[in-house]
């Protein structure tokens, strides 16, 4: 054959022939090997050869070491990996390594250039912490989580004076405590996630007054971004009240991203009050969110200060559409720079300053035009939670205007925004369930011929909506009135609210959209009451190959599960898979379902949730034995507590040893004790998929990178 060997002729034979990867460019292979996680090239492919050897301690691979979700990564691998590179390593990553010993973490004082450290979710004493710090005087940027016992007097003068160069610090706080804050004294970046439980586990009430004792307090004065997220509960909203009453003395001049992201209700204070004053009066904002109760009524949005601003939440606030237009992106204007937008529960942000709204009214489509056309570079865009109807009779429908969004990235929509108003169609009984009966929702009186789907599909204004956001990774398509049984510290809900009238016009051939969209990474489904077969379900589960994450709640019949085999077969696509998240009343966790999840190879983490449903105990652990990527897995099903314990047990006597990360929950849903179980859970599971939330522009994009 004539030629250079690289060319291939089609019908020719090549013999012997075959590319030696020590052959390629130093470029290349580094290229390559930045896909390898660190501890495997360090303690294996470094071995290989020798000019492996020398590459795989290249600079470009060594200096930045991320361990984020290597759940494969044991704990005596990550010991050595650090012992042979730690003094190369300028940024490193264990954030949510929960399962390594305190041993390994000590080992983190040995990396002396460090300038990023993340060790959330890591457990570490204050003691343990001061001599890691003490060694680290490079050390820019911090994320730790403060834990019982923690003691601030306990940090060595070494340590405090790190702190003191700090520039950038994310705390998560299990504890009333200022934690690491007060040694910080030149911070531009601050984020506080407060996780304090109202009780400790032994019953006895939290006080947040714990603090007001402590001697040190905050330093804000070189702040440019404060962010605060509180968990559920009263503690919580004490504890921040004390970190912004000391930003209440003096607003730093150069703040310019504020943002407050709490699930309840927190009242305003007096310190509060002087605060959003001054920030109102000395600070133009780029980022920005506050609790809905500081909002709501308030004549604040009216002389806040937006300087081309980036992110804006307004979640579950009464803000009008005449608010948000005119007073808030200023009729227009300086919004080009807008790339996330969060109106989640926002009723009223669709109509004209009216406050008589009720869920059956239709939205006023010239304020959603005139704010799509001033925010034209969004890629983030949350709508959910809110019965944003469309008009039949006047004006463009909502999803025609949002195809205008040609960069849109991730997108959460209300199932009822997408269709027409369908009141000449019958819909089924919204009664509340009674108890041990099984109510039928969302099947519908009649069905339609093909001819009539096949016209559908073709002018549904979904459709066209997805065929125009091309490049879309997230997307969510929750009901309005959907709220899961899942509680975050309390017993679990029993009540299952009524959809929107109008989803159950939005059926298989509708949601089959999502199919279009073939760089799909993230889908969330939520309370579709007119899926009946869920033949959309194999559409998507085709074509989106790149699908790393689905969650499924309450789809179609309630009573008993109709997409089951079509969710079977979806499964058997999904060879991307990585996160599975199922919450339906009675759902069958049986062979046939783990026979069809165990196609998808690399799942890692899956999530049932189902109060009347049952797991096939042999079931779930032949099928943990072919994939052996799970790490997560947790079960709350309507099985007996003995039943539950047992299997669990089982689970991780089986698989703990080759699996260091496994994480096994298996409780009955509606046990009392739910909540103390949950408080178990490693907070990055918990947080990212077993509690149910919509996640697009939850919080602005790159917040902590």
């Amino acid at each position: 054959m004539s030629g250079s060997p690289s060319q291939v002729f089609i019908g020719e034979k090549i013999e012997g022939y075959c590319i030696n990867p020590t052959d390629l460019s130093d470029e290349i292979l580094l290229h390559i090997l930045s896909y390898v996680p660190s501890t495997d090239l360090i303690l294996n492919v470094r071995k290989t050869c020798r000019k492996f050897a020398n590459l795989c301690i290249d600079k470009s691979l060594t200096h930045k070491v991320n361990l984020h979700k290597v759940y494969q990564a044991h704990d005596e691998q990550v010991k050595q990996m650090l012992r042979v590179i730690c003094r190369e390593i300028v940024e490193l990553d264990i954030g949510g390594c929960y399962w390594l010993s305190s041993p390994t973490v000590d080992i983190i004082s040995r990396c002396i250039k460090l300038t990023r450290l993340d060790m959330e979710g890591c457990s570490v004493t204050s003691l343990r912490l001061s001599k890691i710090l003490s060694e680290l005087h490079h050390l820019r940027s911090l994320s730790v989580d403060i834990n019982a016992g923690f003691d601030a007097g306990k940090l060595s003068s070494e340590c405090k004076a790190t702190l003191s160069h700090l520039e950038e610090l994310k705390q998560t706080v299990f504890v009333p405590s200022y934690g690491v804050v007060p040694c910080c004294t030149s911070l531009k970046r601050l984020l506080l996630y407060f996780e304090v439980l109202d009780r400790t586990r032994e019953g006895t009430i939290m006080s947040g007054q714990l603090m007001v004792g402590e001697s040190n307090v905050p330093h804000y004065q070189n702040l440019r971004l404060f962010y605060a997220r509180l968990a559920p509960g009263y503690i919580n909203e004490e504890v921040v009240r004390l970190y912004l009453a000391v930003l209440s003395d003096r607003t730093p001049e150069n703040l310019r991203s504020f943002l407050i992201s709490v699930p309840g209700s927190l009242a305003e204070s007096r310190a509060t009050k002087n605060l959003l004053e001054s920030m109102a009066k000395n600070v133009s904002l780029e980022a920005f969110q506050l609790p809905k109760y500081w909002l709501n009524g308030s004549s604040l949005l009216q002389h806040m200060k937006f300087s081309c601003p980036s992110y804006l939440n307004f979640s579950g606030c009464m803000i009008s559409g005449e608010q948000l237009t005119q007073r808030i992106l200023n009729g227009g204007k300086d919004c080009k720079s807008l790339v996330s937008l969060n109106l989640k529960g926002c009723a009223l942000c669709l109509i004209p300053n009216s406050m008589s709204r009720k869920p059956e009214d239709d939205i006023d489509s010239s304020i959603l035009d005139n704010l799509i056309f001033a925010c034209s570079n969004l890629t983030h865009l949350n709508l959910s939670s809110a019965h944003h109807h469309s008009s039949e009779t006047s004006g463009k429908h909502l999803c025609e205007i949002l195809t205008q969004l040609k960069n849109l990235h991730s997108l959460s929509l209300p199932v009822c925004a997408v269709a027409y108003n369908c009141t000449s169609q019958p819909t089924p009984s919204t009664a509340p369930p009674m108890f041990g009966k099984k109510v039928r929702i969302g099947s519908k009186t009649c069905s339609k011929l093909p001819e009539e789907q096949n016209m559908s599909k073709q002018c549904s204004v979904f459709w066209k909506l997805l065929k125009g956001t091309p490049v879309l990774r997230n997307l969510e398509f929750i009901g309005s009135n959907f709220y899961s049984v899942m509680p975050r510290n309390d017993p679990a809900i029993r009540n299952i609210y009524p959809p929107c009238k109008r989803s159950h016009a939005v059926g298989d051939a509708e949601v089959a959209a999502i199919s279009q969209l073939k760089y799909l990474e993230n889908l969330t489904l939520a309370q579709l009451p007119g899926l009946l077969t869920g033949s959309c379900l194999v559409n998507i589960g085709i074509s989106c190959q790149q699908l790393c994450s689905l969650s499924l709640a309450n789809i179609g019949m309630m009573g008993k599960v109709m997409y089951m085999p079509s969710l079977c077969e979806m499964l058997t696509h999904c060879k991307c898979l990585k996160d599975l998240r199922l919450e339906q009343p009675y759902f069958p966790a049986n062979e046939k379902f783990f026979q069809a999840l165990s196609h998808c190879s690399l799942l890692q983490r899956l999530c049932i949730i189902s109060r009347n449903g049952n797991i096939q105990a042999e079931a779930l652990i032949s099928f943990l034995h072919k994939c052996r990527e799970v790490v997560m897995c947790h079960l709350f099903t309507g099985e007996t507590l003995t039943s539950c314990k047992s299997l669990q047990h089982g689970i991780i006597q089986s698989f703990s040893s080759e699996r260091p990360a496994l994480n096994v929950v298996i409780f009955p849903l509606l046990h009392e004790n739910l909540a103390d179980v949950i408080r178990d859970v490693p907070m990055m599971h918990l947080d990212e998929i077993t509690l149910f939330k919509s996640r697009v522009a939850e919080e602005p994009p790159d917040l902590w990178c």
